[in-house]
């Protein structure tokens, strides 16, 4: 009779296996104990969601409280509109289990739950450029590229992770010592995956920032026959 293969056996910790289970498997057959952890307890499954929560529009605020609000502004710049929101993640563990006093070993069969978002977005525009003009058009056209980079990220950032959990949570238990595969899984979110995640998310603020070069801000200076500057200069001289 054909000895059955095998199979790895997926561990949340490094630690070295110890006792009969990896006697066991030594012998190159499953343990009673993968036997009911693969037999009995359901699948890993990762589920990933990546939501949008629209965006609204501030006419409220000048465009002195627009930079100062920015910060970090080059000199004699000026921020005539602004688009503001915050990347969020959201991820819940959870999974049945299963324990071996003979081993010493518990098994978990993960749920990972991980979702994307952005915070409601607001486009700002200064106030001195009143709706329907041609200077509050090319402004918001300008913030409105921004949102777009932001909505655009999601779906990009979803691909990345979906595949990573795929990679990591295959359809089998995970393995730890008794007692510690919830903390275990609690440590590798903490310290491996929101990190990751936040770090692919943050990604967009380089585009953003090529959004914002000086030949963009140079065009807007001279957009609409020079009307920005226009009123820059009477807001201005009306301090």
């Amino acid at each position: 009779m054909r000895a059955a293969r095998r199979r790895p056996f997926p561990t949340l910790a490094l630690a070295l296996m110890l006792g009969p289970l990896a006697c066991l498997q030594a012998l190159g057959a499953r343990t009673p104990f993968q036997i009911r952890c693969e037999d009995q307890i359901s699948k890993t499954v990762s589920v990933l969601t990546a939501q949008q929560n629209g965006y609204s529009i501030d006419t409220r605020l000048s465009y002195r409280e627009l930079t100062a609000m920015k910060g970090g502004a080059r000199a004699n710049t000026f921020v005539l509109g602004l688009t503001q929101t915050e990347s969020q993640v959201r991820i819940g563990v959870d999974g049945p289990m299963l324990d071996d006093p003979v081993s010493g070993y518990e098994c978990v069969a993960p749920r990972i739950a991980v979702t994307l978002y952005y915070a409601p977005i607001v486009i700002y525009v200064g106030h001195e450029f009143p709706p329907g003009g041609c200077a509050y058009g090319e402004i918001l056209k300008h913030e409105l590229r921004h949102m777009k980079t932001y909505m655009d990220n999601l779906p990009r950032v979803e691909k990345l992770v979906r595949a990573a959990l795929a990679r990591r949570f295959k359809a089998e238990p995970l393995y730890a010592p008794r007692g510690s595969a919830k903390a275990a899984l609690a440590s590798e979110v903490d310290t491996g995956w929101l990190p990751y995640i936040k770090g692919e998310m943050g990604k967009v603020e380089v585009l953003q920032a090529a959004i914002d070069s000086p030949q963009e801000y140079a065009r807007l200076g001279k957009a609409c026959g020079g009307e920005i500057q226009t009123i820059l200069r009477k807001a201005q001289r009306g301090q």
